[in-house]
């Protein structure tokens, strides 16, 4: 779990994030949504550390990360699996190398030892074929998911994930999204997604919170979501037509009697 008390931070004078407050819940797929510019990416990045806050409190489990030793600080970021919006792989290397680099940063394993944990995890992402490869020989679905694997060889406590479906066709953004729901599931993970992507909102959107103008405007379900009582939002996710047919035709089925949610949801 990680909780994030009354936070703020600014670039230059300019606040770009203020005052937000969440809990992102261990096990679920936890989403930030907002507009470009909103102050999601920033709100992510000082999660894992990247941006030092001005003001507030991030706990990991209890533990107030800018009030810990550099060394303590340090054993957090072990725990810490990160997936950037581009994938960040190493092009010079091959796939196994790539998942392999945080073995060779923090674990006292023995080359067998990485090599086989390596494979393990790009098995568990069905890329047990291509480990000899390079990022340019691989499609970008197939980089995306080397990059999950990368994300999980130490298995951390907390997932991060920045615009994971960004570049990718709606097939395989399901995909990313089966998967990551799925490991966070496995795993038990803390995972905290930033993404525009309403697909992956209705798809696997768990807790999820929406920042408008560098605060937290709303907060809820992906249940929660359709019916929601802040304009902002509803700018935000009905701005196309796709998602004004399914608020449309959610209320339809919500006042038919007819209608009762799934065993899984209740």
């Amino acid at each position: 779990m990680i909780e994030v008390v009354n936070i703020s931070k600014s670039f230059s004078g300019k606040q770009v994030i203020q005052n937000i407050s969440t809990v992102f819940e261990k096990g679920k797929t936890n989403l930030i949504i907002g507009q470009s510019g909103s102050g999601k990416t920033v709100l992510l990045k000082s999660l894992v550390g990247l941006h030092e806050i001005d003001e507030g409190e991030i706990k990991f489990d209890g533990r107030n990360y800018s009030k810990l030793k550099f060394r303590d600080k340090k054993n957090i970021r072990k725990e810490i699996g990160m997936v950037f919006q581009g994938g960040a792989l190493f092009d010079s290397a091959t796939i196994l190398e790539n998942v392999m680099y945080p073995l060779d940063m923090f674990s006292a394993m023995n080359r067998k030892e990485k090599i086989e944990r390596a494979r393990f995890c790009l098995n568990r992402v069905n890329l047990s074929n291509v480990e000899q490869l390079y990022p340019a020989e691989v499609s970008g679905g197939m980089q995306k998911r080397t990059a999950i694997a990368r994300a999980i060889v130490l298995n951390p406590k907390y997932l991060f994930f920045d615009e994971p479906n960004s570049g990718l066709d709606p097939q395989t953004a399901l995909v990313i999204d089966k998967l990551i729901k799925e490991i966070t599931e496995e795993y038990g993970t803390t995972t905290v997604i930033n993404t525009h992507d309403m697909n992956s909102v209705m798809e696997i959107g768990e807790k999820i919170i929406f920042i408008y103008q560098g605060e937290k405007a709303w907060e809820g379900t992906k249940h929660d979501i359709i019916n929601n009582d802040c304009q902002e939002l509803n700018d935000f996710i009905f701005a196309s037509e796709l998602f004004k047919k399914v608020k449309k035709n959610f209320s339809i089925l919500s006042d038919d009697k007819r209608f009762m949610p799934d065993e899984k949801d209740k």
